[in-house]
């Protein structure tokens, strides 16, 4: 018998000030039952960095040739989409001929670098992609703060950004690659 996703509701109030960007949201996020909880919270992370009405949430990991965020227009365009981990190079050039946009999240400690050093060539001749790199302090910070009930304070300022819970902040600055 296959098992079930696991259901997480998220209740994020963000601050961008970088984008002027104030709104709540009320998040449901299904954690496939390979899926960490590390990358669910980056998932999370990546929809409070570029928070927007009209950006969703894919079908997950058990869903090839779709985004773990996207952001469509009235008309059905991409215009953003959103990948975290560490996607195979031929994936990100497919999502830039399909996306106005397309951002990777990279993750993954020690990998993230080696990734990035096979793939920097080819990605950065990708006009319309933006690669944004996390630290292993920050995801592991972020997963502590999961829980299958969350109410989250997102606050965004100067490409910095502070995820807090009753308990806890967690500050995270994402890296820019070339």
């Amino acid at each position: 018998m296959a098992q079930r996703a696991t259901v997480y509701r998220a209740d994020l109030t963000v601050s961008d000030l970088d984008r002027g960007v104030y709104a709540q949201h009320a998040l449901t996020l299904a954690r496939h039952p390979s899926e960490t909880e590390e990358r669910l919270m980056v998932r999370l992370l990546a929809f409070a960095l570029f928070a927007d009405e009209a950006l969703a949430f894919g079908r997950g990991l058990s869903t090839e040739d779709e985004a773990d965020l996207w952001q469509r227009d009235a008309t059905g365009t991409i215009e953003r989409w959103i990948d975290v981990g560490l996607p195979a190079e031929k994936d990100i050039r497919k999502a830039c001929g399909r996306a106005r946009a397309v951002v990777v999240l990279a993750y993954g400690a020690r990998r993230v670098e080696q990734w990035w050093s096979d793939n920097a060539a080819a990605l950065s001749r990708l006009a319309n992609l933006q690669v944004l790199t996390l630290a292993a302090a920050e995801t592991e910070a972020l997963q502590a703060l999961a829980a299958r009930s969350m109410t989250l304070t997102c606050t965004v300022q100067d490409g910095h950004v502070w995820l807090a819970d009753e308990r806890t902040t967690v500050e995270v600055a994402p890296a820019r690659r070339p």
